[in-house]
């Protein structure tokens, strides 16, 4: 009997100082552990656009306020609206296989916005005024291309529209992007689906028209391409080319930005690089 009450002093004992020393443990935690609520908040830094998202918006910006306004179609397409609605005869340079992705069902991942233009004619009566903003796909990759890039083109249909107008709205365009007065100029070009046909060059933005490296020592930068509708677009799209008229243009978003921000790698845009991020926040 006296052994037994001795050993349930012994484990009272140990139980009791097992209390103590946990409770001791807790409140060193407490203390170690404890919130001053009065310091102020850890600040986490904010994020920013990328810069061709900033492009892009503003492009939309400037051109919604020119009174366009923005369409968006698959980024998958079929040889109709990729291609033949278009004007881009089957022994074209743009149908072959390097340069372009081809998917097993014999559709394409889309080599320009165009096809927007012609589904929105497909489905909207003239007058038209859009753009069609989206990624575009070809098979490229150096300093300057990427295979997955992207490219604003812009429609505009209606009655008496004529090559006039659209160097207008081109030209307002580009002096309100770079922000300053650029020289423009139009040269003569050809794409199948407008004639006439021009390339679009400005004033160069890094030396001032002198002549530097950026653009060959001339002076000139060229930045978009651009003509009158071809009448066998509007012909695939059941438009009367007599009673209407159009212009349409296309232009390169990471050119534009590189332009504009002064970064001679489009290779940056993709590489998620932070420390060249996080100079456009």
């Amino acid at each position: 009997q006296a052994i037994n009450q001795a050993k349930q002093a012994l484990q009272q004992a140990i139980e009791s100082r097992r209390d103590t020393l946990a409770r001791e443990a807790l409140e060193r935690r407490l203390v170690e552990e404890r919130v001053d609520v009065t310091l102020p908040g850890r600040r986490r830094p904010a994020g920013g656009w990328h810069p061709v998202t900033r492009t892009l918006q503003r492009i939309e910006s400037l051109f919604s306020q020119l009174g366009f306004e923005v369409a968006e179609g698959p980024e998958i397409e079929d040889d109709f609206h990729n291609f033949e609605a278009l004007n881009i005869p089957p022994h074209h340079p743009a149908r072959a296989m390097h340069d372009t992705f081809y998917l097993e069902d014999g559709h394409v991942l889309r080599t320009h916005t165009s096809p927007v233009q012609i589904r929105v004619m497909e489905q909207t009566r003239p007058p038209l005024r859009i753009i069609a903003p989206g990624r575009v796909y070809r098979c490229d990759s150096d300093v300057t291309h990427t295979p997955m890039f992207h490219q604003v083109e812009g429609l505009m249909v209606d009655t008496d529209v004529s090559f006039a107008d659209l160097k207008g709205v081109l030209d307002e365009f580009l002096r309100r992007f770079f922000e300053r007065d650029l020289a423009v100029r139009f040269r003569p070009s050809y794409f199948p689906f407008t004639e006439p046909s021009a390339e679009v060059d400005i004033q160069c933005v890094m030396c001032g028209g002198e002549g530097c490296r950026v653009c060959g020592h001339s002076g000139w930068l060229e930045v978009l391409g651009c003509g009158m509708v071809h009448p066998k677009v509007f012909e695939h799209v059941g438009i009367d080319n007599e009673a209407w008229t159009g212009f349409a243009f296309g232009m390169g978003v990471e050119r534009l930005a590189m332009l504009r921000y002064g970064v001679n790698d489009l290779r940056l845009f993709f590489e998620n690089d932070l420390r060249f991020l996080a100079q456009f926040r």
